[in-house]
């Protein structure tokens, strides 16, 4: 749960570094605050505010608001203010007048123990850890029995809304910024992975999870199932199997050894229906296309097919070489093999150049190459790498054919 603010000092980092290493060394994993569903309802506010604050240590900027507040924000919970509705409640816009701010207020379910432990590893979470790819926890409620998030208000919705359900008003969005919304999203990945000490798993990537701003610049959200990664000498964290289906990585569904690396093979399933428009999971579809990894592993293989994973929608609106390229990189992050995945650092360095934010100037420090008729280009190490293991994986599947043959 240790973070790096962006706005601290170097030194101000290793005081919090050290600080909020004690913390975890003095305390039980964030599991333990399942017990909170025992207690009263009177005892329950000072409870969880209690724990916020030894948990904390200090550190927790958001702010605390009365269900009075979020019910005049929202105007009494009004069903014109509601966004949305997941498996751990409602979703809000409301109005901050003393703070002259739109907010989005998640309403969690009041039933079990569930949404109890998703508020309070979100208000720890979201108050320790902070990167412009994370979304902003305003604030929260524990009045009575009211669990209620309260976030900076992200006005283009989730990446789900423009490009799994797109409805007749929206444009379907271009290939750079599909790009873009996929780097963002890596390097929000990247920060929970290699900066955040120790590691924080997040365990629900998906599109309905990343957010987007007036400018599609994306954020994750919704941190209910995050989990800290292995410390010491271990290797995994062993947990109860939770997420969405199809998103989950085979190794984590069988057998609840969890890693960064699962992560990695989620965002690899998201950035297939980036590339695609097409969900993970889609029972209107023929049977072989239902399950969109399964129907792209052997298209994978076959570079001459590659034009028909792209998503309708572009238009053919896109370079072939870089189809090619991401493609490569969504393949390396689905591999079976959870040590043959990537790091998100590299699949970020991948992505700022497909994005467009890191120029071949920048990358390698030459000039830019480009032929326009078949768009090749100098592309980053870590690109070469994914483009060159793919091309090997399709090689060994045309000599492995002409031997059968």
């Amino acid at each position: 749960m240790i973070c790096f603010s962006c706005c601290l000092s170097s030194e101000d980092k290793i005081q919090t570094t050290n600080s909020l290493k004690k913390s975890i060394q003095d305390t039980k994993s964030i599991s333990s605050f399942a017990n909170i569903s025992i207690k009263t309802d009177s005892s329950r506010r000072r409870y969880i505010v209690e724990e916020i604050e030894k948990y904390g240590k200090g550190n927790i900027s958001a702010q605390t608001f009365t269900f009075n507040d979020l019910a005049l924000a929202t105007k009494n919970f009004d069903s014109e203010c509601l966004l949305g509705e997941g498996g751990f409640g409602k979703v809000y816009k409301g109005h901050i007048e003393r703070k002259n701010i739109d907010v989005a207020v998640k309403q969690l379910d009041r039933n079990g123990f569930q949404g109890n432990r998703e508020f309070l590893v979100e208000v720890l979470l979201l108050s320790l850890l902070h990167h412009p790819n994370l979304v902003t926890l305003e604030g929260f409620c524990s009045d009575g029995d009211q669990r209620i998030l309260v976030y900076e208000f992200m006005s283009n919705g989730s990446l789900e809304d423009h490009l799994l359900e797109l409805t007749p008003e929206k444009r379907p969005l271009d290939w750079i910024t599909r790009m873009r919304i996929a780097e963002g999203a890596a390097r929000g990945l990247e920060y929970l992975h290699e900066t955040a000490n120790p590691s924080v798993i997040y365990r629900d990537f998906k599109a309905s999870n990343i957010l987007l701003d007036e400018n599609f610049n994306p954020k994750l959200s919704d941190f209910g199932l995050a989990k800290l990664g292995p410390t010491g000498e271990k290797t995994h964290v062993s947990t109860r199997v939770m997420g969405t289906y199809g998103y989950c990585a085979p190794e984590y569904a069988s057998t609840g050894q969890l890693t960064t690396k699962s992560d990695v093979y989620s965002f690899g399933v998201v950035f297939l229906e980036i590339i695609t428009g097409r969900r993970v999971i889609d029972s209107s579809r023929p049977s072989e296309e239902q399950n969109l990894v399964v129907w792209a592993i052997p298209l994978f293989r076959d570079k001459k097919k590659f034009h028909l994973m792209a998503d309708p929608l572009l238009g053919g609106d896109y370079p072939m070489k870089a189809l090619y390229q991401a493609l490569a990189i969504a393949a390396m992050c689905l591999q079976e093999e959870a040590s043959t995945r990537p790091l998100m650092s590299d699949v970020v360095t991948a992505l700022e150049f497909l994005s467009g934010n890191k120029t071949d100037l920048e990358a390698e420090g030459g000039e830019e190459e480009v032929a326009e008729d078949d768009h090749t280009f100098k592309s980053p190490p870590a690109l070469q790498s994914f483009t060159s293991r793919l091309e090997r994986a399709e090689s060994n599947d045309t000599n492995a054919n002409r031997e059968r043959d």
